[in-house]
Formats: structure tokens, sequence, C-alpha cells
């Protein structure tokens, strides 16, 4: 294992060659205030509480390696509608396999997303800070909403015009009308 800085669990990444085939490696990230706060800069949210990212990596076999961690997080975003903070725990499960050989793409075939994308190849140095930050990102709600916040419609006209609707928006919504016109027109 190798820490450049005990203190700082950013810093933390495991030397594979280092780590021990016959037992598991415990992980356990709870960033401080000042790593909590760069975190939230980095993701664009007011701030996060509390996090906690805890598991163990282990041998998969001669080569390859397992990492199972829990994310627990309290976070604070923008309401969507009324910007107001809302708070939001997330506790996740997050499962990643680092394998020394990754399976090939046939040259002729379409691109296609592979139906594991917890498989990573294995490089010299696992990072658990890089796989916590990715689990809070694909785990952050994309629209907190504050609880009864709910869409207002509003309007902006010059005065004495009248307002735009949704209908006005729509391509073919003066169509009907046209048809019938034409209708009572030949009738």
């Amino acid at each position: 294992m190798t820490q450049h800085d005990p203190a700082t669990p950013s810093s933390l990444s495991f030397l594979v060659s280092d780590l021990p085939k016959r037992r598991e490696q415990k992980v356990l990230l709870t960033p401080d205030a000042e790593e909590r706060k760069e975190i939230a800069e980095k993701l664009g949210v007011l701030a996060i509480k509390k996090l906690r990212f805890s598991g163990f990596l282990k041998a998969a076999g001669k080569t390859d390696w397992q990492f199972s961690a829990e994310l627990g997080v309290t976070v604070v975003q923008s309401c969507v509608i009324t910007l107001e903070p809302v708070t939001t725990r997330i506790q996740e499960t997050t499962e990643r396999r680092f394998v020394k050989t990754l399976p090939e793409m046939e040259a002729n075939s379409e691109m296609e997303i592979p139906e594991d994308i917890s498989v990573e190849a294995l490089g010299t140095h696992i990072f658990p800070a890089q796989i916590m930050l990715e689990a809070l990102i694909l785990n952050l709600p994309q629209f907190p909403r504050s609880p009864g916040a709910a869409l207002v419609s509003t309007n902006f006209t010059e005065p004495g015009k009248a307002a735009m609707t949704d209908a006005d928006t729509r391509p073919f919504a003066g169509l009907k009308s046209l048809r019938d016109a034409a209708k009572r027109d030949t009738d």
C-alpha cells in the first residue's frame, strides 16, 4: 500500500504488486471538512455534510482484483425550482473488478456499451477515492426538489399584447385552423 499523506483520503492508493493475495485489504475513506468542501465545489453542489466510503479489496483469481464498498453521503443541492437548499441522504453499494486483460472487441462489430460497466483495466495502482467520487457523481439526484416545489407558468409579453401559450409554440398548431377554414369555404 502506498499513501502519500495518511491524513488525506484522496491521496490513498494501493500499489497492486504490494497487495496481499490471501486476505482482504480494508478501505475506509472519511474526508474531513476541508476535503468535503473541495469535493462539493468540484461537483457543483452546495455542501457535503457527511461522507464515508468503506469496503475491501481482494484478489479475484491469479491476476484480477475485486473492490466492494458502501458509499454513505449527505449532500446539499439547490432545488431546481426554488433554488432553496435540498438535503439528500445517499446509501449505495459500489462494485468494481480490475482485470489484467479486458475482453477484446471484434474489429468489424459496432461499438456497444458493455453489459458489465464495473469492469476496468488493471493498472499499477488502484485509487479508492476516485471510485468514491465516481459513485457519488452517479448517485447524485439530477433534479433535486424542495418539498412542495412546483413549476409555475410565467408569461412575459409587451404591454397590451397577448401572452404566447404552449400551443402557440407548436409548429403545426395553425394548420388545423387553416384546414377548418378551407373546409368551410368548400362547403
